[in-house]
This record gives C-alpha cells, structure tokens and sequence, in this order.
C-alpha cells in the first residue's frame, strides 16, 4: 500500500505535471506580489533608516564616553 507522501512524489515526478503547476500558480504569485510589493519597500526602508539611526546613536554614545573619560 502506497502511503500518501509516495504517491504525491510520484505524482510531481512528471515534469508536464510540474509546468501545469506552475502555470496554475504563476498568476497568484503575481497578484500576491502586486498587493504587498509596496509594504516590502517600505520594510526595507525602514530597516535601512533603522540601522542609520542606531549606528548614530552609537556614534553619540562613544563620543560621551570619550569626553567622560577625559575629564
């Protein structure tokens, strides 16, 4: 008896099955794509004005820290 895992290897091993597939998925991925492009920019660009703002934070920390020590 074949478990379920088995037949569905078997069933994506032919390769036109494989393309339908794909064709199948192609325009969801494109729809899903088209509706959260935006926020992944927006992810992405507050990730980089994150990281500025604490390597500036860090930079202000270390110039405190310097002029503590001196005094």
């Amino acid at each position: 008896m074949i478990n379920l895992r088995d037949s569905c290897i078997s069933f994506l091993q032919d390769e036109d099955i494989r393309k339908d597939i794909r064709e199948v998925l192609k325009p969801i991925i494109e729809i899903m794509y088209n509706e959260i492009y935006l926020y992944l920019w927006l992810l992405c660009f507050y990730n980089i004005f994150l990281f500025f703002i604490i390597l500036c934070i860090l930079v202000i920390l270390i110039r405190i820290l310097l002029k503590t020590s001196n005094n």
